[in-house]
């Protein structure tokens, strides 16, 4: 049984995120990872070899609207956990254990993510990419307007 879809706007957009986050909170479960530590994690792993301290916390913090504070806690907490390692020269980097961590719980979430829009043609994946990205820049201009 689908649910009727709602137009489009705040509900639908609060809905989906709703039922992202539950699903990629049951993935989780049992990792000793929170949401947010997965998202410093993700951005880490995909920055690379290493990436400056400042810089990930930069990017995590436009990705997710934490702020620096809450950020730089999240990679001492994924440092203190061994999953990060923090190189003293403002760098920080993905250990192996963290790239392995990581690395379960992305394939874990993979087949869900076809599953939700695999099938979905691309030319409406597009279109939804759009359309999000300009919400999501308007969304941030008010927030820069506070």
């Amino acid at each position: 049984m689908t649910t009727p879809t709602p137009a489009f706007g705040a509900a639908l957009i609060g809905q989906t995120e709703k039922a992202l986050n539950a699903i990629l909170d049951r993935q989780l479960a049992g990792t000793g990872i929170t949401e947010a530590q997965w998202v410093t994690l993700t951005l880490t792993v995909v920055s690379g070899d290493d990436t400056e301290r400042a810089e990930l916390i930069h990017r995590v913090g436009a990705a997710t609207q934490f702020s620096p504070a809450a950020v730089a806690e999240r990679i001492t907490e994924l440092t203190a956990a061994g999953l990060l390692r923090d190189g003293g020269d403002g760098r920080v980097q993905v250990t192996d254990e963290g790239q392995a961590r990581w690395t379960r719980i992305r394939t874990a979430i993979g087949p869900i993510t076809e599953r939700l829009w695999g099938d979905l043609p691309a030319e409406d994946l597009a279109t939804a990419g759009r359309v999000l990205g300009i919400v999501l820049d308007r969304a941030n201009a008010v927030l820069v307007c506070r």
